[in-house]
């Protein structure tokens, strides 16, 4: 079968830029291959079934600065497709979206489903072709055209489009395309930690902290959530990230220092002095105090060798300086990361050396597209990713469909 078009993934990035094909040239004849019985499963899941879509953050080069890869390289693209066309784009196609206090942006329904729901509506209204349970075994190129082999049957077109995520059957079949392929590791994951500070109090959440990899430059800050197995939230996932490869050579087992009250030592133990007057007679567990949630509060004071049934007058120098420092410098051992299935990335892909960001094409063959996590790019969780699977869309739809 030929077609004009052809699309490797049925996902976000596969479905976006089918779309805008067919929009920016409706006479060409798209088809969309997908391995798995339906496609769109990571927009289904992401956000906890609500569907992040993009953030609201409106300067290009505020917004690349969460891609740990792709920062350079998304810039000239977020000036072509931005946050707010793809916000835009979706309320035209009557998606109402809104903006959150953290700045993620969400379907008004509060369900991934209006996302879905707007592609398939879309995908039927402009004729474009998907088939499904077609995982792709080959791909070749013969007299200037892609030859597309699936499980089920070959497929010819001029132009081809890959938005395959992390599949590493797909980034094989690239390497033996000449394409060079970054080895893939986690990107976003949360951090496994035993510690008799936080076994007790899971789902625990604090704010606003600071932490730091020991022995390293990497920091960042955010809320804190404590879980069954460690550490999760913003902050951590941030982290994860922007230490994507240094984690993966430290086999996951580091040390990280974390200030919960984002004050300096110094400055830390003079506020406490204050409250040890201020609150004389009063137990030292049952007052927390600078935002610190109770439960947390109480296991740092016991770590820091004061009795439960203390009072503040009764503490003494040394007991302060502890208190001090779980404050602003606790440490705590990593020894292992865990992914989560709705939030899961990698990093690594494509090398961003061999593509055109001005038209998302390969450098190495004519008329081979990328678009999505294929590419050796990544975010931090908030929408981001997405974005980055809408402006490679975009910016490869027009090209493909000649309106450059």
């Amino acid at each position: 079968m030929k077609y004009d078009v052809i699309v490797i993934g049925g996902g976000a990035a596969g479905f976006f830029s089918a779309i805008n094909i067919a929009i920016l040239n409706p006479k060409l004849n798209i088809l969309i291959l997908e391995r798995g019985n339906e496609g769109l499963q990571k927009v289904k899941i992401s956000g906890g079934g609500r569907c992040n879509v993009t953030h609201g953050q409106f300067i290009p080069s505020e917004l690349t600065l969460n891609y740990p890869r792709g920062e350079k390289e998304l810039l000239g693209p977020f000036h072509q497709f931005m946050t707010g066309d793809t916000m835009q784009w979706f309320e035209e196609r009557g998606v109402k979206l809104k903006i959150e206090e953290d700045g993620r942006v969400f379907p008004v329904s509060n369900n991934s489903q209006s996302i879905i729901d707007c592609f398939l509506n879309e995908v039927k209204r402009l004729n474009i072709k998907v088939l499904y349970n077609h995982s792709v075994k080959d791909i070749s190129l013969k007299n200037n055209e892609w030859l597309i082999n699936t499980v089920k049957q070959d497929f010819i077109s001029p132009k081809l489009l890959l938005a395959t995520g992390s599949n590493p059957k797909i980034w094989n079949l690239m390497g033996q395309l000449n394409h060079t392929i970054v080895k893939p590791v986690a990107s976003l994951f949360s951090f496994d930690i035993k510690d008799s500070r936080i076994k007790s109090i899971p789902g625990v959440v604090v704010e606003d902290v600071v932490i730091n990899v020991v022995n390293s430059k990497l920091s960042s800050d955010g809320p804190l959530l404590i879980t069954h197995k460690g550490m999760s939230a913003p902050s951590i996932l941030k982290l994860s990230a922007f230490g994507a490869l240094e984690f993966e050579s430290l086999n996951y087992q580091f040390d990280i220092s974390i200030n919960f009250v984002k004050l300096s030592y110094i400055d830390c133990l003079s506020e406490l002095k204050l409250i040890k007057n201020n609150m004389s007679k009063k137990m030292v567990v049952n007052t927390p105090n600078f935002g610190i949630p109770k439960r947390l509060w109480k296991e740092l004071v016991i770590y820091s060798q004061i009795d439960n049934k203390s009072v503040w007058a009764e503490l003494n120098k040394n007991q302060l300086n502890l208190l001090s420092t779980q404050l602003t410098s606790s440490i705590f051992k990593v020894n292992g990361k865990s992914t989560f299935k709705e939030e899961f990335v990698t990093a690594g892909g494509i090398d961003l050396k061999e593509i055109n960001f001005k038209t998302f094409e390969s450098k190495i063959h004519n008329n081979l597209f990328f678009a999505g996590e294929i590419l050796n790019i990544d975010a931090i969780t908030g929408g981001y990713n997405f974005q980055n699977a809408w402006t490679g869309g975009y910016v490869a739809s027009k090209s493909i469909s000649g309106i450059v």
